[in-house]
């Protein structure tokens, strides 16, 4: 079983071009990357035998509009080794001008609705992903609710919704 920091230097040996940072804060291990790398990173982080991280446990997007991040946007990933009960975190940064990144659901089955949760809720899309489209809007919604910039009340779009008033409310 590998500690944090021997997974990180074991990531940094192989990816080390592709590395943005890397940190062992608490025993948790987070390696930040660039996105061109997702894919090739996640088949060595799953197949490689001292790591064997064989669960994705969640994949989440990242609005860091005026937070510093790397990227206007990121996907992070959380990995999870069955077999040596270790834990990875993984962030991938992606511009703003081409809010795309590689799909990870030919690794792990779990990535597609994730995925689709990401693109519809931050608008970042991944590339060869076998059903990318909205998951939680309507197909006719417009934006992206948990970009910054979207507003806090919303786009008017409640306000085309039949009001149902209960039954003995005063």
């Amino acid at each position: 079983m590998a500690t944090p920091l021997e997974m990180l230097q074991k990531v940094q040996d192989k990816f080390s071009d592709n590395i943005l940072k890397t940190s062992d804060r608490l025993g948790e291990a987070t390696v930040s990357i660039e996105r061109d790398c997702i894919v090739d990173l996640m088949n060595f982080l799953r197949d490689d035998t001292d790591l064997a991280f064989d669960f994705l446990m969640d994949l989440c997007g990242v609005d860091y509009l005026e937070m510093g991040g790397f990227e206007r946007f990121g996907v992070t990933y959380h990995l999870y080794s069955m077999k040596y009960n270790h834990r990875i975190r993984v962030k991938a940064f992606i511009p703003e001008t081409d809010p795309k990144i590689d799909t990870v659901s030919h690794l792990w089955h779990a990535a597609n609705w994730a995925e689709r949760e990401v693109y519809d809720m931050y608008g970042i899309g991944f590339n060869n992903h076998p059903d990318m489209r909205r998951i939680l809007n309507p197909d006719d919604f417009e934006g992206f609710p948990l970009r910054k910039e979207f507003p806090a009340e919303g786009i008017g779009y409640r306000d085309n919704f039949e009001k149902i008033e209960r039954l003995g409310a005063q």
